[in-house]
């Protein structure tokens, strides 16, 4: 495994897995302004390699996290939410567009703007006994790191409605039922269960997987004739890609396909 250490982001690869982890155990991964520039430094190294086929998001020491940094907000809020948010909202975009599909794998506490970011990931996984809040009507703040585009699509709006202006804890049992996270694993299973997970998608159709992000993000703000073109499109655009050749012959030849990304 190579690592890239940023300080309070580490990003490591294994293989076409990479992981990027939220590095602040201390402050449990609380984001303040030096790891928000760390993250989309990261972000913009995952978006510039192509040899990436799925990135994990995760978070060290005893929580995923626990949003923004409260107390740097406090000394300077505006100054503070200005910056992180200047680097948060690129980071994530990024993330949405590239096409090795994001797995965020969570555990301990996942609150806040944190809350906020594994909603925006592809699939997510959790430890059992993780807490989630959404936390925000707490402090007094409105949501953000595309919690509102996110939240109502996975959940439904009236649901969203109170996720967010109730703030109150819900478990990933609940977190599953729910649709924020796909699968929930014993705490102690969470790393295996998370490596198992990325090694199966790491060996799939990266660019089909780059196409179906893009389709299902799109989905509920096109018109039915405007997807149903998109998809045309986007799937014409797959026909000469060496992995859609190798699912063809792979079917008829009755074995496991050997993608290889391209």
């Amino acid at each position: 495994m190579t690592t890239n250490n940023t300080g309070s982001v580490l990003l490591e690869r294994a293989g076409h897995i990479a992981y990027l982890t939220l590095n602040r155990p201390e402050a449990l991964n609380a984001l303040d302004v030096p790891m928000s520039l760390a993250f989309l430094r990261a972000c913009e190294e995952l978006a510039a390699d192509s040899s990436v086929r799925v990135v994990v998001l995760r978070g060290a020491g005893r929580a995923f996290g626990v949003g923004g940094d409260i107390h740097a907000m406090a000394k300077d809020p505006s100054g503070t939410a200005l910056t992180l948010l200047g680097n948060m909202n690129p980071a994530l975009e990024l993330l949405a567009g590239i096409d090795a599909p994001v797995i965020a794998s969570v555990h301990g506490v996942v609150a806040g703007g944190s809350l906020s970011m594994i909603l925006g990931c592809d699939l997510a996984i959790a430890a059992e006994g993780t807490r989630f809040n959404m936390a925000y009507a707490n402090i007094g703040a409105s949501v953000d790191l595309s919690c509102s585009w996110s939240l109502p699509r996975l959940v439904g709006l009236r649901k969203a409605m109170q996720i967010a202006l109730l703030s109150e804890t819900f478990d990933s049992a609940e977190a599953q039922d729910l649709g924020v996270v796909n699968l929930t694993v014993p705490a102690e299973a969470l790393g295996a269960s998370t490596d198992a997970l990325a090694a199966r998608i790491a060996k799939g159709p990266t660019l089909a997987y780059g196409r179906m992000k893009r389709l299902m993000r799109q989905s509920l703000d096109n018109t039915l004739s405007k997807q149903l073109k998109a998809e045309r499109e986007e799937f014409l655009s797959l026909i000469n890609t060496l992995d859609f050749k190798e699912g063809l012959r792979a079917f008829i030849e009755k074995r496991q396909s050997n993608f290889t990304g391209t």
